[in-house]
């Protein structure tokens, strides 16, 4: 199950359960839209990964209990501000594959 992190990992943005705003790797690595598209341009910095919408757990217990109520958002924040220009040259080789293809 998704642990929906509370925060952007570079920029400590609030990411709320509910946000759309929310960009997450397939190691859930956590963050904002705008830090994802326009700092990381799609690389996650701990994977070398691609970013993708993080999804909004329901709010209200429509089936079996799988609910933002039952089964609450992370409330363990993980700021580590990513050093923008060794990102870069890590980034450089690996933007150009398609996520998919990396």
């Amino acid at each position: 199950m998704l642990q929906l992190r509370p925060s952007c990992e570079h920029c400590d943005k609030p990411l709320p359960p509910d946000t759309t705003e929310a960009r997450i790797c397939s190691f859930e690595c956590t963050f904002c839209a705008a830090c994802a598209e326009h700092i990381l341009h799609n690389v996650c910095p701990n994977c070398g990964g691609g970013f993708t919408p993080r999804p909004v757990r329901p709010a209200h217990d429509w089936k079996n209990g799988n609910f933002l109520g039952n089964k609450p958002a992370s409330t363990e924040r993980r700021y580590r501000p990513v050093d923008v220009q060794a990102h870069d040259r890590f980034a450089e080789p690996i933007r150009v594959i398609a996520p998919e293809n990396r």
